[in-house]
């Protein structure tokens, strides 16, 4: 096994966000169901990762019951899980030593957010040395508002605000800052295809 699939923070957090309104992708649990079943059939280790806030009294603070992952995905026996408090999922966990211990090089991930944690876990594993696949239409994300906005702006204000950078454009732009640098950007059905090539 030297392939393994990460799944960064696909879980009901974000569904408990007043911003899940503006999420690039609402079906994003379909598009990573899709990638764990294709890498179980491979027999590529699948790694959960959860984001996690104790003590924030907010939607990642785990006492409220949202940091768990999508209903429409399940977790099964023997795939870890390892949930992290940085936008990372290396520096505060142990995925590094568990990828080691599985002898695995190459990753996909996916997940949400696309240009934070998920871009973020991506960077730093090419930087690790890791072959590193990014699948864009596997990941999700939100307009970011401009750096001026008031931070208790409310979704309407985010949407109205012509300095927001709309989610879309997000994802753009983190295609182009990943590609050739720190990763290969691939999407889902050009995985699957490729998986029935090989088999």
């Amino acid at each position: 096994m030297t392939r393994a699939l990460i799944v960064i923070d696909v879980q009901e957090s974000f569904r408990a966000h007043p911003l899940w309104a503006t999420i690039s992708d609402p079906k994003i649990a379909d598009q990573v169901d899709r990638l764990v079943r294709l890498a179980r059939r491979a027999g590529d280790l699948v790694v959960w990762v959860l984001h996690s806030e104790p003590g924030s009294g907010d939607v990642f603070d785990p006492a409220l019951g949202h940091v768990r992952l999508m209903a429409e995905l399940e977790r099964a026996e023997g795939e870890p899980l390892i949930h992290k408090t940085s936008h990372n999922a290396f520096t505060t966990t142990n995925l590094q030593q568990l990828l080691t211990a599985h002898g695995v090089r190459e990753l996909v991930v996916c997940g949400i957010r696309t240009e934070q944690c998920v871009e973020t876990t991506t960077r730093v594993a090419g930087d690790l040395g890791y072959q590193v696949t990014f699948v864009t239409d596997a990941t999700a994300t939100n307009p970011i508002p401009h750096r001026d906005a008031p931070a208790d702006q409310s979704v309407a204000e985010l949407l109205a605000d012509p300095r927001t950078l709309p989610a879309h454009e997000v994802v753009r732009r983190t295609e182009y800052a990943l590609a050739g640098r720190f990763a290969t950007i691939a999407t889902v059905d050009r995985l699957e295809a490729a998986a029935g090539h090989q088999a």
